[in-house]
């Protein structure tokens, strides 16, 4: 009975402290969405430059207010020729990671959103050298390359910003950093250009992407932020470790004993 009892008191004091706590901060409502976005800037190259096409989209669903997961997928067309030979490249890749949020909830609101995101690429292609001459001792000879399918991976980090324009309707950017893990095709035949990564002749290439984005808002969460305290502002005129009252008395009795 008596182990009860204590149970009790200690559950009630725990339940007190809490209960101050949670009334010491503030609460603000933060909606959860689902984003489905667009990467512009692949058409927009593909219009100065008919050898290379990239489309690519994507979804993310955010977790809380700090962390979403999400999923882009594209296709790529990439062709290459110069006056001795010839590339054909094309395949599709998925990128999928975490992004987490940088800003504090109650400066995003879940309109805008600054941070890093987290992602592992897998990238399934088709390459092919249609055209290969060379000249030698005995004079120019010529062959190609069929179509092999083949499978590279990479992972990537991308910063970057987003901000709502219109309800439901964002638009962001980010800067991606890819590191290659493996490119795919045999020892001696490596691919020039793989899907979502980019220069395959580099271990580590650099992306620039601009989204256009839509928001679907799916569930609203109560989240819990701490008042920020004022801070104590010091009184420059008083010394540490001095008492202006005592100082003042002494000024009195000093003067009077010079009168004396």
């Amino acid at each position: 009975m008596s182990k009860t009892f204590a149970y009790t008191i200690s559950l009630t004091v725990f339940l007190n402290f809490f209960l101050c706590q949670v009334h010491a901060q503030d609460t603000i409502t933060y909606p959860l969405r689902i984003n489905v976005g667009f990467e512009a800037s692949g058409p927009a190259i593909y219009y100065s430059n008919k050898n290379l096409q990239n489309l690519e989209g994507y979804v993310s669903v955010d977790l809380n207010e700090k962390r979403s997961v999400g999923l882009s997928f594209g296709y790529l067309n990439y062709k290459y020729s110069q006056y001795n030979y010839s590339y054909l490249n094309k395949g599709s890749y998925i990128r999928l990671g975490v992004d987490f949020n940088l800003l504090k909830p109650e400066k995003s609101m879940g309109k805008y959103w600054a941070g890093i995101g987290l992602k592992y690429g897998l990238s399934r292609y088709n390459s092919e050298t249609p055209g290969l001459s060379q000249i030698n001792y005995w004079g120019e000879t010529s062959s190609s390359i069929p179509v092999r399918t083949n499978w590279g991976h990479f992972v990537e980090v991308d910063p970057g910003v987003r901000a709502d324009m219109f309800k439901h309707f964002s638009i962001g950017w980010t800067m991606s950093l890819r590191l290659l893990v493996h490119a795919g095709g045999s020892k001696n035949i490596k691919p020039i250009y793989l899907p979502g990564f980019g220069n395959a002749t580099k271990t580590v290439t650099a992306g620039f992407s601009y989204f256009l984005v839509w928001n679907i808002p799916y569930k609203k969460i109560t989240v819990v932020t701490k008042k920020e305290e004022p801070e104590e502002e010091e009184d420059e005129d008083e010394i540490p470790g001095t008492n202006n009252s005592d100082s003042g008395n002494t000024g009195i009795r000093q003067q009077g004993a010079t009168r004396q």
